[in-house]
């Protein structure tokens, strides 16, 4: 349920700040998202109520706000990477963007393993087939409550650094019009002189192309297709990616990767599936994550999302298709090194390219809002996954089940059909078109826009070079 609920605010809030993005800009939008992170984090471990479901009921409204303002920073971060950095290395800019999420799953991971396994050796408790209600010490509570709160200590250490960033170029120049303020904001950027060279515009009663919206047959014609590929595609990504995630515990349990949950007590529990998450994020994730910074401006992002939509098809099938074989002792290794390629595929793949691509195909004033349409799609599939999955992976045995779910259709059975949605992804992405090497302007054929109506130049003072915007 927590999970759940953190999902749909994340959904609300890459669509409402995506929109927002692109009308107050980007930098102003930036800080909201922040400041609602920090309090969310906070506000979640001092979560609070007269019984367990009224606690429960606080963190899942702090839970929700918290996703809220994690949802605006997909198309903010995004957004802003791709106005900042130039063709040749745009697409490792963003990526490492991403890529850093990577490093906060790690983080996350061991803050989780150092304070629950400090709570677990100064507090003993038997195992919850012994004692269901002891193996729950009261000072549990504390566990999750510290590992919550620590989330809002690297938000508020990029507080100073997105209040002194200045409004991208583009936005101020393309979006808000004023060319003047975007030179002076690159001159602070590039640390050299910047004049804005505007040319006649044209008459603002005149038709001009550059005035469609979101809703418009103009945009449809142009960027529809585009705007469906990277929706549709981040919404089967996430789908395959966080409902494994979400029954990896179940996983490791079925091949005994982790001892089944009524053999340890509460905090216990906490640290072996904490370590397994932690340990499969250092094989396959991470490395995934930088595999793609590293190759996204050699390869291609098209090729790269392909590339990776093909092996997650491959892996999940092999997998699923003889499951009852990795089930054996002898074959756990091999199972976990199959799963660490899936995720390293995700993440050298459709993980980081869904995140990279709409930041840059779309025109400057619709940039946020598309990225964030395409986030949110992502998160809805994310929610399938939440909810679906949870069930469907469940035992077919009714005595084998967790305790309040029905009997589903099994974990092999789960991972044939999520093997089929990443094939579905390899279709999808043929929608989306390569944009290495492209300017932003010519990707969203703004550069025709311009020809068409007061384009905008900057120059660099006593060098003759021109900055387009």
């Amino acid at each position: 349920a927590v999970n759940g609920v953190a999902f749909c605010g994340t959904l609300a809030g890459q669509l409402f700040f995506g929109w927002l993005g692109d009308k107050l800009g980007r930098k102003k939008v930036y800080g909201i998202t922040l400041m609602v992170m920090v309090l969310c984090s906070l506000g979640s471990g001092l979560s609070f109520g007269h019984s367990a479901n009224g606690v429960m009921a606080t963190l899942c409204f702090f839970r929700f706000w918290l996703g809220f303002g994690i949802g605006g920073d997909y198309p903010l971060s995004a957004t802003i990477m791709s106005e900042y950095a130039n063709k040749k290395t745009r697409g490792a800019f963003i990526a490492a963007v991403f890529a850093m999420q990577g490093f906060g799953i790690l983080a996350g991971g061991i803050v989780s393993l150092i304070v629950s396994s400090a709570f677990d050796h100064a507090f003993d408790a038997p195992t919850y087939e012994v004692d269901p209600v002891g193996s729950t010490v009261p000072q549990a509570d504390y566990v999750w409550r510290i590992v919550l709160m620590f989330g809002a200590i690297p938000a508020l250490l990029t507080y100073y650094w997105r209040m002194k960033m200045p409004e991208t170029a583009r936005y101020t120049a393309l979006v808000a019009r004023n060319t003047k303020q975007a030179a002076a904001d690159m001159s602070k950027v590039l640390q050299v002189d910047i004049i804005a060279e505007e040319e006649a515009k044209s008459n603002p009663s005149s038709s001009n192309p550059d005035s469609f919206g979101l809703f418009s047959r103009e945009f449809a014609r142009r960027h529809g297709l585009h705007l469906v590929g990277t929706a549709t595609t981040w919404f089967l990504l996430d789908i395959a990616y966080y409902s494994s995630n979400l029954f990896q515990k179940d996983i490791y349990s079925a091949i005994g990767w982790i001892p089944a949950a009524e053999t340890m007590n509460a905090i216990h529990e906490v640290f072996t599936v904490s370590r397994a998450q932690t340990l499969i994020a250092l094989c396959g994730t991470v490395p995934g994550y930088w595999f793609t910074v590293a190759f996204i401006d050699y390869l291609g992002r098209f090729f790269i999302q392909l590339m990776g939509f093909i092996f997650m098809t491959v892996f999940m099938f092999a997998l699923a298709i003889p499951y009852d074989h990795w089930r054996h002792r002898d074959n756990r290794i091999g199972f976990l090194i199959m799963y660490s390629l899936t995720m390293f595929f995700a993440n050298f793949g459709p993980n980081a390219t869904t995140f990279v691509v709409p930041a840059e195909i779309f025109p400057a004033r619709l940039r946020s809002t598309c990225h964030g349409i395409s986030a949110a799609s992502g998160k809805a599939g994310a929610i399938v996954g939440a909810f679906g999955f949870l069930y469907a992976a469940q035992s077919t045995d009714p005595k084998k089940t967790d305790a309040g779910y029905p009997p589903g259709i099994g974990v092999r059975n789960s991972l044939l059909m999520l093997g089929g949605v990443n094939f579905f992804g390899i279709v999808f992405t043929l929608l989306i078109p390569e944009s290495k090497g492209k300017s932003l302007e010519e990707l969203s054929r703004e550069d025709e826009e311009q020809n068409g109506g007061g384009a905008t130049e900057m120059t660099v003072a006593n060098s003759g070079r021109t900055v387009p915007v």
